[in-house]
């Protein structure tokens, strides 16, 4: 079972575990966030392990101040406008991301933009230590409800998590915000902590609402698919193709494939997770019009991966 410690005292377990890969269950003024280091794949990976999240949507990076932000995004006046009314708080804004970021593609799920939060109280003095943005979805399976006190993540998720820090009850109780801004305008992708009236007071720009794709937390699933064609489960590499491989062994051509990567020469499930996105990137950038991709088992995060690839292939008019 899990260690649960007051805020008080928890701040050097918390970051400690959170430099070493782990997730730790911890408060902000929303709800409790599972949270794992942002620039750390396999970290990540383990938040949708854990959560049983049955896809790799986006997750918000969270920040402890504005100077973090800025080094993982591009802030124009409106993004600023914003920052300056409602942060520290309850608001994320989806932003251009800064190539070579550093961030993780499985916090961003591919996309070329970033979901920023910069919270109050605990979370934001563990990211403080730690130098490193945090990813934090909320602490509980997927599916379930929201949990805002720490007994509630226990006995959702406390056999599977080493640390919940406990602050109480959560202030605001409900989820952040999501705003995504995009040159002079915003769009609204998730109502939640601040209102929508209070966004549009504070910029005097009025939330479009609708977004035609899915760029957050609280949406079906994300868009990525590569520039080339995506062949699953294949049992052959044709003459021409690249190869995205999993486990230590290859199926038939692969000495035929113009570049490969291997998602887990070992296979294990958790290392092809946090590489299944650059590794996509990198074989698309091979400039083959097919990337084969040998078969991932569809148990534990198989499920994610594979979800992730049928949508990466699915027909590009549909």
């Amino acid at each position: 079972m899990a260690e649960i410690l007051p805020e008080s005292d928890a701040l050097p377990r918390a970051v400690a575990l959170l430099d070493a890969g782990a997730v730790v269950a911890m408060p902000t003024e929303t709800v409790y966030g599972l949270a794992a280091d942002a620039t750390n794949g396999g970290a990540v990976a383990r938040i949708y392990e854990t959560k049983g999240r049955p896809r790799f949507n986006p997750l918000i990076a969270h920040v402890c101040d504005m100077a973090m932000a800025e080094r993982f995004a591009e802030f124009n006046a409106l993004a600023r406008r914003l920052a300056e009314a409602f942060w520290p708080g309850p608001l994320t804004m989806v932003l251009p991301q800064k190539p070579q970021s550093g961030v993780s593609p499985l916090v961003t799920a591919g996309l070329d933009t970033i979901a920023l939060r910069w919270p109050r109280g605990f979370c934001t003095r563990a990211i403080a230590e730690l130098g490193r943005p945090v990813a934090a979805p909320s602490a509980n399976s997927s599916g379930r409800v929201s949990t805002t006190t720490a007994e509630a993540v226990d006995a959702d998720l406390g056999s599977r998590i080493e640390l919940i820090v406990d602050a109480g009850a959560t202030p605001v109780g409900v989820e952040s915000t999501i705003v995504k801004v995009d040159g002079n305008g915003l769009t609204l992708l998730r109502p939640g902590g601040v209102a929508a009236e209070d966004i549009e007071a504070a910029t005097g720009v009025r939330l479009t609402r609708g977004a035609k794709s899915i760029e957050a937390p609280g949406m079906l699933a994300s868009h990525y698919a590569p520039n080339a064609n995506l062949r699953l489960n294949a049992g052959e590499v044709a003459a021409g193709e690249a190869l995205l491989a999993f486990g230590p062994r290859r199926i038939s051509g692969a000495e035929k494939a113009v570049a490969m990567r291997n998602l887990s020469e070992t296979g294990d499930l958790r290392e092809a997770a946090a590489n299944l996105f650059s590794h996509l990137l990198e074989l698309d950038r091979s400039g083959a019009g097919t990337i084969a991709a040998e078969p991932v088992p569809q148990s534990g995060l198989g499920e994610a991966i594979n979800d992730r690839l049928a949508r990466a292939a699915a027909p590009r008019d549909s």
